[in-house]
């Protein structure tokens, strides 16, 4: 049950993601509660679980303030120990790495409805409050500043989802981080093609008539396995596709490979709530009122986010301090899973954290 969502953000990064490796620092996992959280709808939560991972240790300066906290914001599906793969945690999480955590406090929260948090497959189904993305914001600003005592990050990185709740964090929140890094996303309203294909994904379950309204016995595995196809269809690349598929073959079997490792856990309710958070979603009036230093990345083969849109250029220059990137297409890229893959973009990183010190 506690995988089920987990494993979807794989589906954002590529056919097959590498297993996680051992961090360097041993991270440490735990559980916030917060009591009869409200959310925007007015529905209630009388106890509301924040499960977060964590490395390294807070270090505070004399006025008792943290100042190496950073903390990952994973994408839809995903939780927070995505970040200690591989292609994330090898490159940055390790000794002398750009976030290592014998320097940083390194804070991974799974948002509501993901991971180990609350969500609707621990009981409520349907029933569960209709969360979005300003109420995942607001709780783990909760869980920062109730649970763990930080009052400032160093660094917020997010990716996908987290690259969209790191733009609500600046506007709602805009002197808590020193600096912001999104990565893969757009800051405005969820519309057009990137619209269509999560109501289809939502539509897809919502008309098996074995969802039966959300309070199924079993899945609804026609509906589940619809959405999962747009879920992969969305993440690919199709450069670093074709290369790991160069026949038809090859193709179908990445195709059954993906599906019989990725449908078994998954449940609709938590899938439909976690896409379809995004629906009031819209940064883009208050843009200027980030004041935070902004290291924002995009990938040109990203399908959810696709540059010829020409939104994030336009966007960027509306940031006081802003500075936006678009990685060309090549066959390291990975589409929209791009976020993920540090050896990206960490050389930018790295320059942008020595321009933002203090």
């Amino acid at each position: 049950m506690m995988r089920r969502l987990s494993l979807v953000i794989a589906a954002l990064a590529a056919f097959a993601a590498p297993a996680a490796a051992a961090p360097a620092v041993a991270p440490k996992e735990g559980d916030f509660v917060v009591r009869d959280f409200k959310f925007r709808t007015g529905e209630v939560l009388p106890e509301l679980r924040l499960h977060y991972t964590t490395l390294g240790e807070p270090r505070r300066d004399a006025s008792g303030r943290v100042t190496n906290a950073v903390m990952l914001l994973h994408g839809t599906g995903g939780t927070g120990r995505q970040f200690l793969s591989p292609q994330f945690a090898d490159e940055l999480l390790v000794p002398g790495g750009l976030l290592d955590p014998a320097k940083y406090y390194v804070i991974l929260p799974d948002g509501i409805g993901h991971g180990k948090s609350s969500k609707p497959s621990d009981g409520l189904q349907a029933r569960f409050p209709q969360y979005d993305y300003d109420d995942m914001v607001a709780a783990q600003h909760l869980l920062l500043t109730q649970g763990l005592k930080v009052d400032g990050l160093r660094l917020l990185l997010g990716t996908s989802m987290g690259c969209m709740h790191g733009f609500v964090w600046g506007e709602t929140y805009p002197d808590f981080a020193v600096a912001m890094a999104p990565f893969a996303c757009l800051p405005n309203e969820i519309a057009g093609r990137n619209r269509m294909w999560r109501k289809l994904l939502i539509d897809a379950i919502t008309k098996d008539p074995a969802w039966k309204g959300g309070t199924y016995v079993e899945q609804p595995k026609e509906g589940l396995r619809t959405a999962l196809g747009l879920l992969m269809v969305a993440g690919l690349s199709p450069l670093p596709a074709q290369i790991a598929s160069p026949t038809r073959e090859a193709a179908d079997k990445a195709v059954d490979d993906y599906f019989a490792a990725r449908l078994p856990p998954l449940d609709a309710n938590d899938l439909i709530y976690a896409v379809g958070a995004s629906r009031t979603y819209d940064p883009s009036p208050k843009l200027e009122s980030i004041t935070a230093p902004v290291l924002w990345i995009n990938s040109a083969d990203d399908f959810i986010n696709p540059p010829e849109l020409g939104i994030a250029e336009a966007q960027a220059k509306r940031l006081k301090n802003g500075t936006f990137v678009l990685l060309p297409i090549s066959e390291k890229t990975r589409g929209h899973g791009s976020h993920t893959w540090a050896v990206l973009w960490k050389d930018r990183l790295a320059a942008f954290l020595k321009a933002t010190e203090r």
